[in-house]
């Protein structure tokens, strides 16, 4: 594979460590968690969620999210919520094409590279178990690993310490906003990749170092 990537890209980021963020990015989660959403404030408030305002939670720790939504409830939307989203991981969960590959060359190219999530651990290590990639990660951050989650720079710095690079040496890639707003607060390279939760617009308004519309292009700017 080639180790740049086309002129009309730009170039090949120039880091020695890459961090990815899960949900949206690496595993199609997307549809499992606005169910999951929508189940959870059905059930516990009688209330429909659309699939935008499902979606613009995506990327934050589901308790904060959910507790800021109804503090009255949010304990037992939590509960609703990871008891139907592990029940139905395994049907509604989806691969991306091309990601294992992506992963795939990364390990053979000797590319270090780790997980930022914040999902808890054991649900993260159980959506890459789903899609086929769970053996060809070494490392997950996940949402136990720091007392504040993105978009703090905290989980990410913790990802980088632990690949053992410097912050600086390091792109983190993810699908949405609070991705980019914790990698310039820590001091990374930042990747939008634009198939997961966030919208475009709002992606390329915060100046990413990389935008990547498909996952070749994202294997370009990588390798």
């Amino acid at each position: 594979m080639s180790a740049s990537a086309p002129a009309s890209l730009g170039p090949a980021l120039d880091v020695d460590g890459l961090l990815f963020d899960l949900d949206g990015t690496l595993v199609d989660t997307i549809g499992l968690i606005v169910a999951s959403y929508q189940h959870a404030f059905r059930s516990v408030l009688g209330e429909e969620v659309d699939d935008a305002r499902a979606r613009a939670w995506i990327g934050r720790p589901l308790l904060g999210a959910l507790l800021e939504e109804s503090p009255t409830h949010g304990h037992e939307l939590d509960r609703v919520y990871r008891a139907w989203n592990l029940a139905n991981t395994a049907r509604l969960i989806k691969p991306y094409a091309g990601v294992l590959g992506l992963l795939e060359a990364l390990t053979e190219a000797g590319r270090p590279f780790g997980v930022v999530t914040s999902k808890r651990r054991a649900t993260a290590r159980l959506a890459l178990r789903s899609v086929g990639l769970d053996e060809l990660v070494g490392d997950v951050v996940g949402l136990e690993d720091t007392e504040v989650h993105k978009p703090d720079p905290a989980p990410l710095l913790l990802g980088a310490s632990r690949l053992g690079i410097a912050p600086e040496r390091c792109a983190y890639i993810g699908d949405a906003t609070v991705d980019l707003v914790a990698a310039r607060a820590a001091g990374m390279a930042s990747v939008a990749v634009t198939w997961g939760a966030g919208d475009r617009a709002a992606l390329a308004s915060l100046g990413p170092d990389r935008l990547a519309d498909s996952v070749g292009e994202l294997t370009a700017y990588l390798l």
